[in-house]
């Protein structure tokens, strides 16, 4: 069974685990199905719209590991992949999605020996006294060992300058970094304007990330397809003239807010007031038919115009 630990954003840290018995011997060794080597990467990241870089880079990864082993099997020297990466993207953009999906894959793939995901944030790394930060970090990456440590916000740590501690909480992630890089994956992220400028107050930092992914806004017609899925998980869709109204909306919204859109995040929380709505609409209604429970009208879409 898989084991979840999940707390707030509070200082808090989300850890899940993988089921290793889920992971069967068939599938880790059935490299080549389907027609092509990456078909099994292709149907992980079917659902994931755009990121055509992350889904080029994973595949690369792939490919890496099977070489490798063909590799080793004619007797040449394997290369063993560092797998650290940086995330920077606006919010909604599926920086910590992603994140965990890769815990699970990276899994599958034996690159990591348990494929459990843990997020932190600034407070649960850097302490509040001398010598307390270096021991809440290294606490922090002996729970990630085996897995992914997912830090969002990851300037944050850098922002209180040269006496801050949380210099030293990247000083310990850096040696853990090197040190374990064969079972432990640490992921930073953040926007993409603090994310550069971070970057360039500890030089030397973006080095030992060999992975920096840009996590782009959605266009109109990409937002409009994650509204699309998100409702077709619930079993409700859009009305031609609702699609229409979001379509503008969302046109609107994205000129006036050119920096840290919400991007699906935004769109969640559209369709969860559209629902709710929709749900007051019909109640005021004495009947309504399988079509009026599925449909979502222009009148749902409550948008500030």
């Amino acid at each position: 069974m898989d084991t979840q630990k999940l707390r707030n954003k509070n200082g808090q840290i989300n850890i899940i685990l993988q089921d290793k018995q889920q992971a069967s011997p068939e599938r880790e060794k059935q490299h080549f199905t389907g027609g092509s080597p990456f078909s099994h990467i292709d149907a992980e990241f079917s659902s994931f719209i755009g990121m055509r870089q992350l889904k080029r880079t994973i595949k690369e990864i792939y490919a890496t590991i099977i070489i490798n082993e063909k590799r080793n099997e004619m007797g040449l020297t394997g290369s063993k992949q560092v797998l650290h990466m940086l995330f920077k993207g606006n919010p909604g953009t599926g920086k910590t999605t992603v994140a965990r999906k890769l815990a699970r894959m990276y899994f599958e793939m034996n690159l990591l020996s348990k494929g459990h995901f843990i997020e932190a944030e600034r407070a649960d790394l850097v302490g509040e006294y001398i010598g307390q930060t270096a021991q809440k970090t290294r606490a922090i990456i002996q729970k990630a060992m085996g897995g992914i440590l997912f830090i969002d916000e990851a300037y944050s740590l850098a922002r209180g300058g040269e006496k801050d501690f949380g210099k030293e909480a990247i000083d310990t992630l850096v040696k853990h970094m090197e040190d374990h890089h064969n079972d432990f994956v640490l992921i930073l992220a953040g926007y993409p304007y603090e994310m550069e400028r971070f970057l360039t107050l500890n030089p030397g930092l973006k080095s030992r990330f060999p992975f920096i992914l840009d996590f782009q806004d959605y266009d109109i017609d990409q937002l409009t397809k994650i509204a699309k899925q998100m409702l077709q998980s619930r079993e409700y869709e859009l009305t031609k003239e609702a699609e229409w109204k979001l379509r503008t909306h969302l046109y609107k919204q994205k000129q006036q807010t050119q920096y840290n859109f919400a991007n699906a995040r935004y769109i969640r929380n559209v369709i969860e007031q559209s629902i709710r709505l929709h749900a007051v609409r019909l109640l005021n209604k004495e009947t309504f038919s399988v079509d009026d429970l599925i449909y979502l009208t222009g009148d749902d879409l409550s948008l500030d115009e």
